[in-house]
């Protein structure tokens, strides 16, 4: 199913991308490298009406890093049929809390390359 972008959507990821937060720079230096069998990621992807920090258009993979944003309960609210609206298209998000970028970053990039290279090599995406 395609989807259509809108072209504040598209403007505001631009803006975004010039924005990053700290753990969105640290994780983003680590998947935005290149190779063979490595898989390629988007960083603030517009989907429809949102956008994703980091995107891997052909795992169907959306890795969300949480910051202190996201702990109150209405915005888990808000995150938990996000995602269940997300899956229902097909598109795993990946949620990551800041502190763990902070905390293990090679760990955190290594896994969310990890489960984008399982995707790829599952039938079912």
């Amino acid at each position: 199913m395609a989807y259509r972008m809108s072209i504040r959507m598209r403007n505001r990821s631009k803006t975004l991308r010039k924005d990053m937060t700290e753990p969105e720079i640290m994780l983003w230096s680590r998947l935005k490298t290149r190779g063979e069998d490595k898989p390629i990621f988007r960083r603030q992807y517009a989907f429809v009406s949102m956008i994703f920090d980091f995107y891997c258009p052909a795992a169907k993979l959306a890795v969300e890093i949480d910051g202190s944003t996201h702990w109150d309960d209405e915005k888990q609210a808000r995150d938990e049929a996000r995602d269940r609206w997300l899956k229902s298209q097909g598109i795993e998000v990946l949620r990551v809390g800041a502190g763990s970028v902070y905390g293990n970053l090679s760990s955190v990039a290594d896994a969310v390359i990890v489960r984008a290279a399982e995707r790829i090599r599952s039938p079912e995406v």
